[in-house]
Order: C-alpha cells, then sequence, then structure tokens
C-alpha cells in the first residue's frame, strides 16, 4: 500500500523548506506568489491533503503578542536603554487598545528564544527591540523566518535582515543635524558612536552627515570618529580619547553624538576639559529622550516619534497574525534645536 504524503515530500519536490510549503498552503503573504503556485500544484498531483484539526490547533491564538528586549549595556540595573522605555510604553497601549495582551520578556542572544516561542504558543506575534549589532542575532531572524513565526523588528530596513522592519530613516536624521550645524557656521566635525554594517541605525547617521558636508563643500572624510556603545560613559570617556588625540588647533568645533545618552556623557567630558558647549565645542546628540530637554545645555538632538512607532508595529504585527500583506516602515525624523549648539563666531 502506497503510503500518504506529507508535507516533507512536497517541500523535497519543490526544494523548498517544510515550513515554507506550511504557510503557501495557508496564502501566506511571506511565500510569493510563484512559489505558492508550485507548491499547490505538487500537493494537488500527489493528492495532499491538509490535516484540519492539526491545522485549526497551530491557528488557535493566544491573543497576546510578546515583546522581546535584548539587554543593553546601562550604568544602572534596568538594562533598558531609555529610548525602549518610551517605545515599550507606546507598545503597551497600542496593544491594550487593539484587544491584545503583552507579554515582556529580556532575552540573551545566547538562548535559543527563537526556538522556545515557536514552539511554547505563548504568543501569536513578536516584536523585537534592542540596540547592538543585528549580525549577533541575524542567524535567529532566519530560523523565525523559515518556521513561519510572526514578528517585526525595531530597526533600519535592510535587504540583508530577515523579516519586516519598522524604523527611523537614520540618513534623514543626520542629513538634517548636518545641514543645520553647517547652517550656523560649523565646518570641523567629530562622530561619536558606533558606526558599522552591524549597527545600519548609527551608521545610517554618520552617513547623513557626510552627505551635508559633501553638499555644501566640506570634505566628509575629515570628520573624526571614536566608536562608543549607547551610555552616557561611554560617551564621556569617547569624548576624552577624542580631545586627547588631536592637537589644540584640530580639534572639532562640533560632535555629533549617535546618541543623546552618549551627547550627556560627551559634555560632562568637554566639561571637565574645562571646555564650555556650546561656546567651545558644540554638541547634538539623536534620540530625543526625556533627559535631553533637561541636560545643561539642553540638547539639539533629532527625535524619533516613538507613541506613531509602537502603533505601527502592534498594527503591522497583527495583520502579519492574519495573513495580511506588511512591508518595512521607514518613519520621517524630525530635528528638534535646542541650546547645545549655537551660531559659530
Amino acid at each position: 500500500m502506497k503510503s500518504k504524503a506529507t508535507s516533507f515530500d512536497i517541500a523535497h519536490m519543490a526544494g523548498v523548506s517544510q515550513s515554507t510549503v506550511s504557510r503557501a498552503l495557508s496564502d501566506s503573504p511571506l511565500v510569493n506568489q510563484e512559489t505558492r503556485d508550485k507548491i499547490k500544484k505538487i500537493a494537488s498531483e500527489l493528492n495532499y491533503k491538509v490535516d484540519k484539526n492539526a491545522s485549526n490547533l497551530r491557528k488557535q491564538q493566544s491573543q497576546t503578542l510578546a515583546l522581546l528586549l535584548f539587554e543593553d549595556p546601562t550604568n544602572d540595573d534596568s538594562l533598558i536603554n531609555p529610548f525602549f522605555i518610551s517605545l515599550l510604553a507606546s507598545i503597551t497601549k497600542a496593544s491594550a487598545s487593539a484587544g491584545y495582551d503583552l507579554l515582556v520578556s529580556f532575552q540573551d542572544m545566547s538562548e535559543d528564544w527563537h526556538a522556545v516561542y515557536e514552539d511554547s504558543n505563548k504568543a501569536d506575534g513578536l516584536i523585537l527591540l534592542g540596540y547592538g549589532s543585528y549580525t549577533d542575532y541575524v542567524y535567529k531572524l532566519s530560523q523565525l523566518e523559515e518556521q513561519g513565526t510572526r514578528f517585526l523588528r525595531w530597526g533600519a530596513p535592510d535587504k540583508a535582515h530577515p523579516g519586516i522592519s519598522v524604523g527611523s530613516d537614520n540618513l534623514q536624521g543626520g542629513y538634517l543635524m548636518g545641514q543645520h550645524l553647517i547652517s550656523l557656521g560649523y565646518k570641523h566635525f567629530a562622530f561619536i558612536g558606533e558606526a558599522d554594517i552591524g549597527a545600519p541605525e548609527l551608521l545610517g547617521r554618520l552617513k547623513g552627515l557626510k552627505k551635508a558636508m559633501r553638499e555644501n563643500g566640506l570634505p566628509p572624510d575629515s570628520v573624526l570618529q571614536e566608536n562608543a556603545i549607547s551610555t552616557e560613559l561611554e560617551g564621556h570617556d569617547a569624548a576624552q580619547r577624542l580631545m586627547k588625540r588631536v592637537a589644540q588647533d584640530e580639534q572639532p568645533d562640533a560632535i555629533f553624538c549617535a546618541t543623546d545618552l552618549i551627547a550627556t556623557g560627551c559634555i560632562r567630558a568637554l566639561r571637565s576639559l574645562n571646555l564650555s558647549v556650546p561656546e567651545d565645542i558644540a554638541v547634538v546628540g539623536y534620540d530625543d529622550i526625556q533627559i535631553s530637554q533637561f541636560s545643561l545645555p539642553p540638547l539639539t538632538t533629532v527625535r524619533q516619534d516613538t507613541l506613531l512607532a509602537g502603533q505601527i508595529l502592534v498594527s503591522n504585527l497583527i495583520k502579519l497574525i492574519h495573513n495580511e500583506s506588511v512591508e518595512d516602515v521607514t518613519m520621517a525624523p524630525q530635528l528638534v534645536i535646542r541650546e547645545s549648539c549655537g551660531v559659530k563666531l
């Protein structure tokens, strides 16, 4: 007697994974139409029938969303960047408004959270938040995608990055800040923050600054750079390293910090070197977290709309859960002008 065809048989003949077969047979938008048609044709030829009971069991929904926070190095025990605290509040409110509970959990990169959430049915979909090099967890995102898990991440849209992203236009944000500083007469810039392929958000901010410089006839390669992760202490230490390695007549007249936390530490370091902000050196940041309004001087920065971001993350994840089509979203940033940079005399 001939054995009954399985989804693994279809996967082998179609040259795809078993999870792709499952998604295709349920008309998931995560599988393109051509692949869906190919898989359905093979299924028909094999007289394959979906096990309705198993399918219904898998489709049972918990009416819960999971928010996975990756631990950030901080100067306290919170392990949460203040920017993400604001975003967390927005996501919580948006989830409640949509009738979903929100499960919030810290994750460690060494844990198999990508498998745990697929198997446990704790949540109908995942939202991923956290700074850091996406190269550290890109494999796990690929696994989530392979398993058919509905997930979104906050971060810069990137063709090499699995899944759907919601993020701010960091290139435009850096460009707005660069144009503003140049319009005030600043010409010699430094950038403090990690800016490489593993941190595309921060890299975009630096590229935006260089774009503004290029358009205004300033050499973009002249930007001094010091790496720093997003903490006040890192900003403080990076600023001290920066000032020690340049002669007095070569020091920057404006420092663009990749985050407000870095900028806060940078200002303190400059004060320890008897340099005034903005009289001697302008300092600007990015994120517009609450402390930026109350720093001395108040910080010129770039705002990312966390209220809107939370609403988009939740609404788009719910669309994914219901097999609706969703695309990357890039949000427009806003320049916030305060007192940490003035007209360059």
